[in-house]
This record gives C-alpha cells, structure tokens and sequence, in this order.
C-alpha cells in the first residue's frame, strides 16, 4: 500500500479524492470514515489480544498452571463407603 502510495504524485491523488467525493457526496464521506476507522480500531484490537495470548503461550518462564484435583466419580465413591452386603462368606473344609 506504501508502495502504491509512493508511485502517485499530488495531481493523481487530488484526482482520486475528487473521484471518491464525486461518487460518494459530501453527506456519506464523514459516517464512511467513522465505519472505516471503527474497523481499523477492531482490527489492531483483535491483533493485539491474538498477539499477547501467543505471547503467553510461549511464555517459558511463566510457572505451569497448578494441576486439577482427581475427583472419584459418585460411584466409586458410594461403593467404597458402603459395606459389602453379597459378599460369599467362607466355607470351612
């Protein structure tokens, strides 16, 4: 886009300011540039919270996150609390 910029002289950039002005009248140009910068603003925000959640998932000296506690689930929790009811007593031979 520099680039592009940097090839047009004064004339040729007053020409297609004319052109834009022309096409899009005096009314629409200022709530053109609003969307246009709202987007721009978006655009460098959304950059930028990509940016830094990259950063801190490379982050090497940032401490490892604590680990989970294992939970049992309800089931084994309830079996191993309660009493063996069915269990086959023990013959005498």
């Amino acid at each position: 886009m520099n680039l592009m910029l940097a090839m047009l002289n004064g004339w040729e950039i007053l020409l297609i300011l004319a052109a834009i002005l022309i096409l899009f009248g005096a009314k629409k140009l200022p709530e053109l540039a609003r969307g246009l910068g709202q987007g721009i603003r978006e655009f460098k925000k959304s950059t930028r919270e990509v940016q830094e959640e990259l950063e801190s998932a490379v982050d090497l000296d940032a401490p490892p996150p604590p680990p989970a506690p294992k939970k049992l689930p309800s089931e084994t929790l309830a079996r191993t609390s309660e009493p063996a009811a069915h269990s086959v007593p023990e013959s005498k031979s």
